[in-house]
């Protein structure tokens, strides 16, 4: 039984970190070169799980000291980027340096400890902000851990965990969170839906095909300067039509998007006019007004309805 001593202990500890990709890619750095570094001057394994999804793993293990050390490059390397990201901003206050690390549930008990005990201690003593989530992460029996403040008191902050960890090894079998993949991008060639995987496009068997279909059926194109229809006799487009949808405020920003960005990849993708009422009120709710062929208007209340369902079910992503 050996206590965690500056002096570096032989006790090969793996401590793994949540993170987003943004946070990942400035790990890993042009080439890799960031996270080689860290790797050769901490001493310590850092594995970071497979792309494509919107969170992925950073796996660190070997010796506690070498972890200490892995630990103080990630927390200055992203106070360095809060700091580049700030003197392009004209933000005054400085946020804290942010880590999540996932731990398995059985072990959060410890490090709360009776009646919020140990976390008060690891506070007050660190300076460092930690806060352990109520619920476990999907699909898992591991819970997050949040730990913000400077990077000098996350470290401080890990060295304390790590030594609750050692003290009580996890109970029972840990079923470890694996982050799901991004739902992927869908692309319209030819009149079929494709998903990209990686560096290929896979067709996509799914109602978005048959309404892609649908859509592209009922817009005939005419030929460039000419607007009677291509064919003397035939109507150029079906009768447009009318549809009006009601949604909560707190939602239309999704289906808008940052600068009305989603906004106009639904209309593309659909064909039809959309249009979202301005704001009324004492209304929670604002009108969308949906018009175009039948096929165009289904189309784009699928993917109005997708942008809902992602934005509810907190994948965001799609």
């Amino acid at each position: 039984e050996s206590k965690v001593s500056e002096g570096g202990l032989n006790v090969t500890l793996t401590i793994r970190l949540l993170m987003h990709g943004k946070e990942v890619g400035s790990i890993i750095g042009k080439k890799g070169e960031t996270v080689k570094k860290m790797r050769e001057e901490s001493g310590a394994r850092i594995n970071i799980s497979e792309g494509n999804c919107p969170e992925r793993i950073v796996t660190i293990t070997g010796p506690t000291d070498a972890i200490f050390k892995a630990f103080a490059m990630i927390a200055y390397k992203f106070e360095e980027d809060i700091t580049n990201s700030m003197s392009n901003s004209t933000a005054t206050s400085k946020p804290p340096v942010t880590l999540r690390l996932v731990v398995p549930a059985s072990q959060c008990g410890s490090l709360i400890g009776k009646g919020g005990s140990k976390i008060k201690e690891i506070r007050e003593s660190t300076g460092a902000q930690v806060q352990v989530a109520g619920d476990m992460l999907p699909n898992s029996t591991e819970r997050a851990v949040t730990i913000s403040g400077t990077p000098d008191a996350i470290i401080q902050c890990v060295k304390q965990i790590c030594v609750v960890m050692l003290e009580s090894p996890p109970k029972g079998a840990t079923i470890p969170y694996r982050p799901k993949p991004a739902s992927t991008p869908v692309i319209f060639a030819g009149g079929q839906a494709y998903t990209i995987q990686g560096q290929y496009a896979i067709p996509h068997p799914d109602q978005l095909t048959k309404l892609h279909q649908l859509a592209m059926q009922q817009t005939p194109f005419t030929p460039l300067g000419q607007t009677t229809p291509a064919f003397p006799g035939l109507d150029a487009s079906p009768p447009a039509s009318t549809h009006e949808l009601t949604i909560p405020n707190d939602l239309i920003g999704c289906i808008i998007g940052r600068q009305g960005t989603k906004i106009n990849e639904i209309r593309q993708m659909s064909g039809a006019q959309i249009k979202i009422a301005n704001a009324t009120e004492g209304s929670s709710e604002r009108q969308i007004t949906i018009t175009g062929t039948p096929a165009n208007i289904s189309l784009a209340q699928y993917l109005i309805n997708a942008r809902l369902t992602s934005e509810v079910t907190g994948m965001g992503a799609l």
